[in-house]
């Protein structure tokens, strides 16, 4: 049995779960989030807890067993807390800026970059150099703030770019090996 598929997900108060044949329905003081699973995954209710039961142990019953249970933990975890990822900008130069809901990125480029956020996704600015995307679904802010990050990646020489707060850039040395045979 799949260790992480046989864990219930405990629903807190507050929070309706709603399971009609495979569709399941999530509603929290944050907001709702809906998601269909594949019709072998038998989710049930009981006693505020979700469980994830599968009907074979044919390889893709047992991946779709795990799956499924992590993404109603998601719904669960998004609607009563919410997810966040943290962003920041390195370089001289490099800032953001908000304008209504948009965000303005200005990266060292000869133009300003803006992104426009899907709905139920927010950006909120700590400094001009940190940017925080915060939303109930965990794949949309992933997907969101793995963008914003396409736009400048981290440099390997110099460490210039948009990165996740706490990510480690290796810098390479350069062109040093070239300047000692100069003299020849």
């Amino acid at each position: 049995m799949s260790r992480i598929g046989r864990l219930p997900v405990a629903v807190p108060q507050g929070v309706a779960v709603n399971i009609k044949e495979s569709e399941v329905t999530v509603k929290g003081p944050k907001g709702e989030l809906r998601r269909t699973f594949s019709p072998d995954m038998a989710i049930k209710l009981e006693n505020s807890k979700l469980t994830v039961s599968r009907p074979t142990d044919s390889k893709i019953h047992r991946s779709l067993h795990g799956l499924t249970r992590s993404l109603l933990n998601n719904m669960v975890e998004g609607v009563t807390k919410g997810f966040e990822k943290n962003l920041e900008l390195v370089g001289v130069g490099y800032r953001a800026e908000k304008a209504g809901d948009k965000l303005i990125l200005r990266v060292g480029f000869s133009h300003q970059v803006e992104v426009v956020p899907p709905r139920g996704i927010s950006f909120v600015l700590d400094s001009p150099s940190r940017v925080k995307v915060m939303g109930i679904d965990r794949q949309a802010v992933g997907q969101i703030a793995a963008e914003i990050r396409g736009v400048r990646p981290p440099d390997a020489y110099k460490g210039k770019g948009i990165r996740y707060v706490g990510e480690y850039v290796r810098i390479k040395p350069g062109k040093a090996g070239k300047a000692v045979d100069k003299g020849k």
